[in-house]
């Protein structure tokens, strides 16, 4: 197969679909390797590595999107890239599309089969491909909020690990998966004073285990997020249905009860957010305050590390690529959590909770594969 590898044009998006190494293991395999001219650089891959891995370089995304069957991206693609799709592509990347209509329409119109990484699933239940990048957001998402906690950030002032004789700071994680674990890591390891909300009672069980008594876990209610988020310094959202857009949390009217300077964090905001108040930011300008709370939303806090973020991705989707690439869309009667990943197909949506989230039909192509 000819797989293309585009440049990433979101804004302050450095990673890169494919590093050099997963290149060469899709030449080995015996497929074509079509990479834009720079697209690696932000991860800190040159050409060079690119064309010594056996890939062909071409001048700009146009020439990569003629030229392959599949397209391997890190996040969903744009509207210039929705017109380059067609019916002969796979694409396969990063999707969200619960809150995002106008990629979905895009991609309909399009009518190629779209895969997301965040709906594929492992014999466990959990989301493998998604399990990466939700490492890293979640331990950048303690740096972020440490910085953004600094007067001249906007926050409150507050050193987030305290010093001896001054208090550190709170942070309440609203979530214990993957994100929110990997949070309280970087947060505990701080020295921050860590409490996790979670609905799952083994979860909590693990969380407690692992961590030895030194974060706080508390059954997720409505009542116990009202009085941990008035407790908080920091709040990091970290919530996640598969496929469908983020649950609301914490509320406008909470705001103004919250301590004034303290900063929630959403890294739930590709699924939409977990805080009403939460938009989308980006690296370059991440905060707004709104009634006296800093707000953090970057909508791709893995791509301010990309060589790390493009490596752990790539280590947990080249299995799914190749197997994609040796076969088609017949690999996804090879391994059903694949088939899972299967969000559009022909112009229909194929995913039950993206299409409720959007109130659209939902069309069942997993019989076909299963």
């Amino acid at each position: 197969m000819r797989v293309g590898v585009p440049r990433e044009i979101k804004p302050d998006e450095y990673r890169v679909g494919l590093p050099p190494m997963a290149v060469r293991e899709y030449v080995t395999h015996g497929h074509e390797v079509i990479v834009e001219q720079g697209a690696g650089e932000g991860a800190g891959y040159a050409d060079a590595l690119y064309i010594r891995a056996g890939a062909t370089i071409v001048p700009d995304a146009a020439a990569v999107f003629a030229g392959a069957e599949m397209i391997v991206k890190v996040k969903e693609p744009q509207a210039v890239e929705w017109a380059r799709l067609t019916p002969r592509h796979i694409l396969f990347t990063y999707l969200h599309l619960a809150p995002d209509p106008a990629q979905t329409e895009g991609l309909l119109a399009s009518g190629c089969a779209a895969i997301a990484y965040e709906t594929v699933t492992d014999a466990q239940g959990g989301l493998p491909l998604l399990a990466p990048m939700s490492e890293v957001a979640g331990r950048i998402a303690v740096f972020s909020a440490g910085e953004t906690l600094l007067k001249h950030n906007g926050g409150m002032g507050l050193l987030i690990s305290g010093v001896p004789g001054v208090p550190p700071a709170r942070v309440c994680i609203l979530g214990g998966g993957v994100v929110g674990a990997n949070a309280a890591v970087m947060a505990a390891g701080l020295g921050a004073e860590v409490v996790i909300l979670e609905r799952s009672i083994p979860r909590m069980r693990y969380i407690d285990d692992i961590f030895a008594g030194r974060v706080i876990t508390r059954y997720s209610t409505i009542d116990a997020v009202e009085e941990e988020i008035l407790k908080a310094d920091v709040v990091i959202g970290a919530v996640l249905t598969a496929g469908a857009a983020a649950p609301k949390l914490v509320r406008r009217e909470h705001l103004s009860q919250m301590k004034p300077g303290s900063v929630l964090v959403d890294v739930s905001i590709d699924q939409g957010g977990c805080f009403e108040t939460s938009r989308p930011t980006t690296h370059k300008n991440p905060t707004y305050t709104i009634d006296g709370v800093v707000h953090y939303c970057v909508a791709n806090m893995p791509g301010a590390a990309p060589r790390t973020s493009s490596e752990a991705l790539v280590h947990a989707t080249l299995p799914f690529g190749l197997l994609l690439a040796a076969h088609g869309l017949d690999a996804l009667a090879k391994n059903k959590h694949l088939a899972k990943g299967l969000n559009v197909l022909k112009g229909q949506i194929t995913h039950p909770a993206v299409a409720e989230a959007l109130g659209k039909p939902f069309v069942d192509a997993y019989g076909a594969w299963a």
